[in-house]
């Protein structure tokens, strides 16, 4: 029974995190049970984990509805979120090991050369590249538990920062950023890193505004 639990609940995680699945959506059990060939306990015991981390409400009778942050709460997880990141590139400044620095200059050059030779067009497609560029920044923290903090409260905006990359320069702006904060983690100097990730991570209530509009 567990693996089935986790089988639902893994290819749940992979429709958010792959933008199948966005704020407000609707996620029926019958479908689920359908799809994965199991019973209905193996579903709701998904669902109560994915409740637990504040990811799905579950609906009577109904299945669940994935996240949608009013205002309010998308500002709490994002002040929250910010700062678990910029702990993440700080501790990186420390600890980030030789395969990993290698893997980090990777991801910020497939940034790069997306900024480059594409600009604005294929957002979703970058959005995957900054997905991995903070991936390997979180890996590099070499805190597990900091990790899995930080995949939790992405998941419930990163709908939203998908949105933010069809705005015209995000792009570039992005991978210029991420160009600054590899370096910074690289040259060892932990609180400007720390501080450069806050800030680029960070939004401001307008934007947020904005992003939440664009989502409906």
């Amino acid at each position: 029974m567990a693996g089935q639990t986790e089988q639902v609940l893994n290819a749940i995680l992979a429709d958010i995190d792959g933008g199948r699945l966005n704020p407000g959506d609707v996620i029926e059990e019958a479908p689920l049970m359908e799809t994965h060939g199991v019973s209905r306990t193996p579903v709701r015991e998904a669902f109560i984990q994915l409740e637990t981390a504040g990811l799905i409400r579950r609906l009577p009778r109904k299945g669940a509805v994935l996240f949608k942050p009013t205002l309010e709460e998308f500002l709490a997880i994002l002040e929250v979120h910010a700062r678990l990141e910029g702990q993440a590139a700080g501790l990186a400044a420390r600890r980030l090991s030789p395969p990993l620095a290698e893997e980090l200059e990777a991801a910020v050059q497939a940034c790069e050369l997306h900024a480059r030779d594409k600009g604005d067009a294929d957002p979703e497609a970058y959005y995957q590249l900054n997905l991995r560029f903070h991936e390997v920044v979180a890996l590099g923290a070499g805190n597990p538990f900091l990790l899995d903090m930080i995949k939790t409260n992405v998941r419930k905006l990163m709908a939203y920062y998908r949105v933010r990359y069809r705005y015209p320069g995000a792009i570039a702006a992005s991978a210029h950023e991420h160009r600054e904060i590899a370096t910074l983690i690289s040259d060892h100097r932990r609180e400007e890193a720390e501080a450069a990730m806050i800030a680029h991570v960070q939004f401001d209530q307008v934007t947020v505004m904005d992003l939440l509009a664009a989502l409906g």
